[in-house]
């Protein structure tokens, strides 16, 4: 089971990463504080301080088109912010 889905790459997160040396990724919703911060770590070579997490709930969505009405629903998500030990940073953009 992999607990790191994919990095938020995001201006806001970017401009985190810089002033307050967080980062934040999509994780598996079963995955606890205690296996992400164990996660990051391995993947990144970081000491992680500590770990925040959300559920974001699925938006519903509609759409017009020639058939009719279609209606849908995105998944639900787990997002954790990480924030690292002062000197550790994560460069997401190095293996671009």
């Amino acid at each position: 089971m992999s607990i790191l889905l994919k990095p938020v790459i995001t201006e806001k997160m970017t401009d985190l990463g810089e002033t307050l040396n967080q980062y934040a990724f999509i994780v598996d919703r079963k995955a606890n504080k205690i296996q992400i911060k164990n996660a990051v770590q391995e993947a990144y070579g970081v000491t992680v301080r500590s770990v925040n997490t959300m559920v974001l709930a699925g938006k519903e969505k509609m759409r017009y088109t020639k058939t009719g009405v279609q209606k849908g629903r995105q998944n639900h998500v787990k997002k954790a912010i990480v924030t690292l030990q002062d000197g550790d940073i994560i460069d997401f953009y190095s293996s671009i």
